[in-house]
């Protein structure tokens, strides 16, 4: 059997293949490989995961996940995953940007994004990720993600850039007011995840054309700042994986449209088209 984990820091979609037969799928606790020792990976992994999937036998796992950055790291969670699973033979460990790259484009060459809480995107030549734009994080970069998105509609209500009953009405839909917010922000941690909370109150007030608007120049930012620096990047599809580019394929389509980019696969998780890939 196969066992797929799809890692984030926040939860772990594990899918159990039997050839191409979901036999099982289950969700943990996330795991960031950069900031968990082998130790706590190991015991997590023995606790969440293990009494789901106890009698069978599994032989191969394709574990995709945050933090996978170098190959020390990529030992720890190779050796946590032995330690709990003896029987798999075939332990490959990768991240989460080679598995947005396999799910969205397959064995085909392409650009693959990720555009969720934070966004990412590479360049994929249909068996593996051969060039890669730093995407820096939501205070250098992730242009286009729900970081970014959030900031960006906070700075503009506090600085009253949206039309007042767009400002008032996000200040009493969140109980908020500009303190609380820039505590948040500042002085506490997860300030990323925090300001893409407010993501779905640009989604459903994007009839809003100043709302519009602030989404459609996050997206160029994304083009322009990351997809234009990938060769053939306008031959080739670009495809997305992620709630915010799922929620907002009409805007994407919009703003690739400035840059000549053809929007490919936009899916909002990956999990299906890895079950795809590594089916037998």
């Amino acid at each position: 059997m196969i066992l797929i984990a799809d890692c984030g820091s926040t939860k772990i979609d594990w899918c159990l293949l039997n050839g191409n037969e979901k036999v099982a799928q289950i969700f943990t606790t996330g795991m960031n490989a950069l900031l968990l020792t082998q130790e706590e990976m190991t015991e997590r992994i023995k606790t969440e995961l293990m009494p789901h999937i106890v009698g069978y036998r599994v032989d191969e796992i394709h574990y995709y996940g945050a933090g996978i950055i170098n190959d020390e790291i990529k030992g720890h969670v190779v050796n946590a995953l032995k330690a709990n699973i003896p029987t798999a033979t075939s332990i490959e460990v990768d991240s989460d940007l080679l598995a947005a790259a396999r799910a969205l484009c397959q064995h085909e060459p392409g650009v693959a994004c990720i555009m969720g809480t934070g966004s990412n995107s590479c360049f994929y030549d249909g068996e593996k990720v051969v060039d890669n734009v730093s995407p820096l994080g939501y205070i250098l970069g992730d242009e286009g993600s729900g970081a970014v998105l959030g900031k960006l509609l906070v700075g503009d209500v506090l600085k009253k850039q949206l039309p007042e009953e767009v400002c008032q009405k996000f200040l009493k839909q969140y109980n908020t007011d500009r303190t609380e917010i820039i505590t948040n922000v500042y002085k506490k941690p997860a300030a990323n995840r925090y300001l893409a909370s407010f993501a779905p109150f640009l989604q459903e007030n994007i009839g809003v054309p100043e709302v519009h608007d602030l989404v459609l120049r996050a997206f160029k930012a994304f083009f322009q700042r990351n997809i234009t620096n990938y060769a053939r990047y306008n031959e080739l599809p670009c495809n997305f994986v992620g709630s915010i580019a799922f929620l907002q394929k009409k805007i994407l389509h919009e703003a690739a449209q400035e840059f000549g980019i053809t929007i490919g696969n936009v899916i909002q998780n990956p999990m299906e088209g890895l079950i795809k890939f590594h089916s037998k």
